[in-house]
């Protein structure tokens, strides 16, 4: 096994559907112009909310990329 570099960088994704979606999304949207990601760490999690409910919610995540 090959010895790795990488390169962080934090995201965060917005969701009005759940966490899960706002962490898929934030990698979809990176995958765009971001190479060889590999993993992902859920660095904080928060919401809005109005009335009583959840309005949307934030995931604040650091993604890691292998540098060439």
């Amino acid at each position: 096994m090959s010895a790795h570099t990488y390169k962080l960088v934090e995201l965060v994704g917005t969701s009005i559907n759940g966490s899960d979606e706002a962490i898929r999304d934030a990698i979809s949207k990176a995958a765009l112009t971001v190479k060889h990601m590999d993993w992902f760490e859920v660095i904080e999690t928060r919401g809005h909310i109005v009335d009583g409910k959840i309005s949307h919610y934030q995931v604040t995540i650091k993604v890691g990329f292998r540098l060439e």
